[in-house]
């Protein structure tokens, strides 16, 4: 059975950083492209970033291009967000899925706000 825990979420000042975590398990999470995607208030699903099983290829959303960085530790199982200059626009709930799966998890919550 497939489960993903993110974790790593908080109230974050705009320009600081916060670091996402999502534990895997019930699947083979090597093999798995993984993705980060997220849900403003009142808002649909927006995709994040995606990262390969292998780590070798990237891709970003044009609106956390250069701030965020997606990364993974197959021998841990976990995926990670690293997102830094945050803006008040990036607050939402923010979810890992596997591969074009949809988010099946509870998420953790980030608010950017002064």
């Amino acid at each position: 059975q497939v489960q993903l825990v993110e974790s790593g979420g908080g109230l974050v000042q705009p320009g600081g950083s916060l670091r996402l975590s999502c534990a895997a398990s019930g699947f083979t999470f090597s093999s798995y492209f993984m993705r980060w995607v997220r849900q403003a208030p009142g808002k649909g699903l927006e995709w994040v970033s995606s990262i390969s099983g292998g780590s070798t290829t990237t891709y970003y959303a044009d609106s956390v291009k250069g701030r965020f960085t997606i990364s993974r530790d197959n021998a841990k199982n976990t995926l990670y967000l690293q997102m830094n200059s945050l803006k008040p626009e990036d607050t939402a709930v923010y979810y890992c899925a596997k591969g074009g799966d949809s988010p099946l998890s509870q998420g953790t919550q980030v608010t950017v706000s002064s």
